[in-house]
This record gives C-alpha cells, sequence and structure tokens, in this order.
C-alpha cells in the first residue's frame, strides 16, 4: 500500500463517521429516503418486493459528485 491508499481510507472512514452522526441525530427527518416516487413497492398478503430505484438513482448521483470534488482536492 502507498500514502495515497491510505488517505482514502481515512476519507472514506470519516465520511462513514459523519454519515452514521447525521443518521444518529435526524433519523425522524430522514423518512422519505427509500420513500421516493419511483421506488418499486408491491405489498400483499404474503409478499412483499422492494426495490428503490430513484434512491438509488440519487445517492449514485450524490456520491459520483462527491468522488469528483475528493479528486479535485487531492489529486
Amino acid at each position: 500500500m502507498n500514502p495515497t491508499t491510505g488517505r482514502y481510507l481515512i476519507l472514506i472512514g470519516l465520511a462513514v463517521v459523519l454519515l452514521g452522526i447525521i443518521v444518529y441525530f435526524l433519523h425522524d427527518k430522514l423518512h422519505w429516503i427509500g420513500r421516493l416516487p419511483g421506488d418499486v413497492r408491491i405489498e400483499r398478503e404474503n409478499f412483499r418486493f422492494y426495490f428503490p430505484i430513484t434512491t438509488l438513482i440519487l445517492f449514485s448521483i450524490l456520491l459520483n459528485v462527491i468522488i469528483v470534488l475528493i479528486r479535485k482536492l487531492f489529486g
């Protein structure tokens, strides 16, 4: 491993800690996550199917923006 890998691991760890703090303190305000328009939810008597398409796309875009910003700052 080289120092760059260590730097990325530290940044990822800090991001996970920050995300955990946000979820811990704002869990009652984040109820919309997974219930966006476009998320597929089928509930029947003995069957549940849930696929959060819109939420996954939103998180993917957000993660890509964060990665681009980190690369510009440290690259």
